[in-house]
């Protein structure tokens, strides 16, 4: 291990970026502990409280705990994440989006521009709804949560936030850009992380007081090493179709002849259809905190993730959005059409409509295996919570998120040594050709 990291700081450039990712993800985490003007930390603190198992909490663990504490970086990154899949559902049912996506690099720097601008818009809106409902918040004892609240609260409020998840946006593209890894993932990877050693501290709590029984415990750490063991296994599971290419002859060189394969991932959706089922699935239980109604408080209480109902539907929506995404990412038709053009094709299968509807086939296959995957790691946390009383959110989108980055990150470090190690093949190598 030791070795391993000396000779990834023995590369200038790769000991470079890592330090300068660090160095951007610690300004983030300063900014989660800077507060917004005019809020009681303590009585929101209460507030919080009651919110575990609601958007509110799931949120707030995406930012670190930032919303809970109502910081300058309360909104987190959550805009601009919520921008960028508008833009490429757009992609699909907008005709000059689509274009755009199809003229390379220039049409994609104009999309994330388009990105950018939506994600202000999207801050604003939601900073909006946050400030004026901050002035309506009370404490456990009907206490307000903002001590001046009006106009003047509003305003500065939204400017905020809004300024906020901009400094966010710019730092994860800095990271993208200047650093390792892929910038925004990093900044969530960072918020979840950030909240484990208190998740931690609660457990040993509990297994200290006799409310968790060591063997639990044990069965917990087991089950833990054997989930991360399985999300590995099937992050970097793909199906890779066969292409071959014919051969042609192009004036006196020969072109083609060669076998490649397609690689198709089980789970091409990502951590996008956990995130979109446990908004909606969340929502009742959101409403249920905020309004006091008896059938508000019913249907909250039939959806809370302790029911059997919840867990069905949350698997439910979990099905459809691995599909929809998969269907919104994945084209079969272009990508048929792109090996028809440089002379591949499928073996046994014709090149055209016959390899679109094959490809078809096998991702619908591939996506219901990694729709079921990513289920049955979401559904986990609940029954640990309603077993075990694990007081941690294990398992689920967090999950999958702290996996997924870490072997994306890994990744490219890979990709940096090897790149270095193919620079060293012609150290002391003199090359010589005839001279004209």
């Amino acid at each position: 291990m030791f070795a391993s990291l000396q000779n990834i700081f023995s590369i200038p450039e790769l000991r470079r970026r890592i330090l300068f990712t660090l160095g951007v993800l610690v300004v983030y985490r300063v900014g989660c502990h800077i507060p917004i003007p005019g809020i009681d930390a303590q009585v929101l603190a209460g507030f919080f409280e009651g919110t575990e198992g609601t958007l509110l909490g799931l949120v707030s663990a995406f930012t670190g705990g930032a919303l809970e504490r109502m910081t300058v970086f309360a909104l987190g990154i959550m805009p601009y994440i919520s921008a960028s899949i508008i833009l490429q559902l757009l992609k699909v049912v907008y005709e000059p989006i689509e274009k755009l996506s199809k003229e390379g690099e220039a049409g994609q720097k104009k999309i994330t521009q388009y990105t950018r601008y939506g994600t202000i818009v999207l801050s604003v809106i939601q900073g909006t709804g946050i400030a004026i409902g901050l002035q309506t918040m009370r404490g456990p004892a009907g206490e307000l949560v903002v001590s001046y609240p009006g106009t003047g609260f509003v305003l500065l409020t939204v400017l905020t936030l809004t300024a906020g998840t901009a400094f966010i946006m710019w730092l994860g593209e800095q990271i993208t850009e200047r650093g390792i890894g892929n910038g925004i993932s990093l900044i969530i990877f960072a918020g979840i992380v950030a909240m484990i050693p208190t998740a931690l501290i609660n457990t040993l709590r509990l297994l200290r007081t006799g409310a968790l029984s060591p063997m639990a415990m044990i069965f917990i750490a087991v089950l833990m090493i054997v989930v991360v063991w399985a999300i590995v296994f099937m992050e970097r599971g793909q199906r890779r179709v066969p292409i071959h290419y014919a051969r042609r002859v192009v004036g006196m060189r020969n072109y083609g002849g060669q076998s490649s394969h397609l690689p198709l991932k089980v789970n091409m959706s990502g951590v996008i259809p956990p995130i979109f089922a446990s908004s909606i699935i969340m929502f009742p239980a959101t409403v249920a905190s905020l309004v006091d109604l008896p059938w508000v408080q019913r249907v909250a209480s039939v959806m809370s993730p302790d029911h059997l109902i919840y867990n069905i539907f949350y698997v439910a929506f979990i099905i459809f959005f691995c599909y929809f995404y998969t269907a919104v990412t994945f084209n079969p038709v272009d990508v048929a059409e792109n090996v028809k053009k440089q002379g591949g094709y499928v073996p046994g299968i014709r090149p055209g409509k016959e390899t679109s509807d094959f490809l078809d086939t096998v991702l619908s296959r591939l996506t219901f295996a990694g729709a079921i995957y990513v289920s049955a790691v979401c559904v986990l946390p609940t029954i640990l919570i309603g077993q075990f009383n694990v007081p941690f959110f294990f398992g689920g989108t967090s999950l999958l998120i702290v996996v997924a980055v870490g072997l994306d990150t890994a990744s490219q470090i890979e990709a940096h040594l090897v790149s270095r190690s193919y620079e060293g093949f012609m150290k002391g190598v003199t090359l010589k050709g005839r001279q004209g």
